[in-house]
């Protein structure tokens, strides 16, 4: 009864956000499907669908709306602002893994904030997400997540030393069968991959051994998120590319007669797309102690 009443305020609310626009939306996806949460006004930059393209890469992660999702480092929420409504609205549970709220650093803490705002007090919409840090020894129960999903980060967590720790604990996390969802800026498959990801891109061989390492089966890839026009020798790594368009190296002002015209014209990043499976009968792996991390 729970999960109706929150279907039919869901929908009232829908239908409060269709009038506005001066007329009925015959066309408007039905209320709690994936469409209705990807076509919501509550998205975050909706403009970047076309090179993201969130309901076919979530489709092929397999994502249903009664699952529990474990979304790693969400940052602001792009990701959050699709599956929280969806979850919420299907009796499902989200589990967002972002940064250690004692962190030093502002620009995290400034993240944390502006995702707790947006996120954290509209449970009609929203649901209640729950949050753990991603340096936590756990993320979730053991065996207790369907879906876990990495988009854009894993140079994120190699730049910080934890990706093998991360990986590991996502398997732990996932029931046996369960799926771990990977996009990332992809880098050329030619010479050594920089550990720490200084560019923001990784080569897919490497995302693929540090997932098989930590007990993982590659399942499949994806072109759904490809970008052939990104030649990847940007002067500011990834990030001079949008949606950033970075004008100047990272900790100093921007550069007014830097020209983004040409990068904008390259589009957001070439990304690999990934699915990965947690064997059946797979055990939990053992996790580090603090020493060997």
């Amino acid at each position: 009864m729970a999960l109706l009443t929150r279907r039919n305020t869901l929908a009232a609310f829908a239908g409060v956000l269709a009038g506005c626009g001066g007329g009925e939306r015959r066309d408007a996806p039905p209320t709690g499907s994936l469409a209705w949460a990807i076509a919501g006004p509550w998205r975050l930059e909706p403009e970047r669908d076309r090179w993201r393209h969130p309901l076919q890469t979530l489709q092929f992660w397999g994502l249903q709306g009664d699952m529990t999702v474990l979304e790693l480092l969400p940052g602001r929420g792009w990701y959050t602002a699709i599956l929280a409504p969806y979850l919420a609205a299907n009796g499902g549970r989200l589990i967002a893994a972002s940064f250690d709220p004692r962190t030093r650093s502002v620009s995290q803490r400034e993240v944390l904030a502006d995702w707790e705002l947006r996120f954290m007090h509209n449970q009609e919409l929203f649901g209640a997400p729950e949050r753990v840090s991603i340096n936590a020894p756990a993320l979730a129960a053991p065996g207790s997540v369907d879906l876990a999903i990495l988009a854009n980060n894993v140079h994120t967590l190699m730049a910080e030393g934890a990706a093998e720790h991360v990986f590991r604990a996502v398997l732990a996390a996932l029931k046996p069968g369960g799926v771990f969802g990977v996009e990332q800026h992809r880098a050329a498959s030619t010479g050594l991959q920089d550990p720490l990801a200084g560019t923001g891109y990784v080569q897919e061989a490497y995302v693929k051994t540090l997932a098989q390492e930590a007990g993982f089966d590659f399942v499949a890839a994806s072109d759904v998120n490809a970008n052939p026009r990104d030649r990847r020798d940007h002067p500011f790594g990834v990030w001079t590319l949008p949606p950033t368009l970075r004008t100047s190296p990272l900790g100093q002002p921007d550069d007014p007669t830097f020209d983004s015209a040409p990068f904008e014209s390259i589009g957001e990043s070439d990304r690999m797309t990934l699915r990965f499976r947690k064997p059946a009968g797979a055990r939990a792996p053992i996790a580090p102690s603090e020493s060997q991390r």
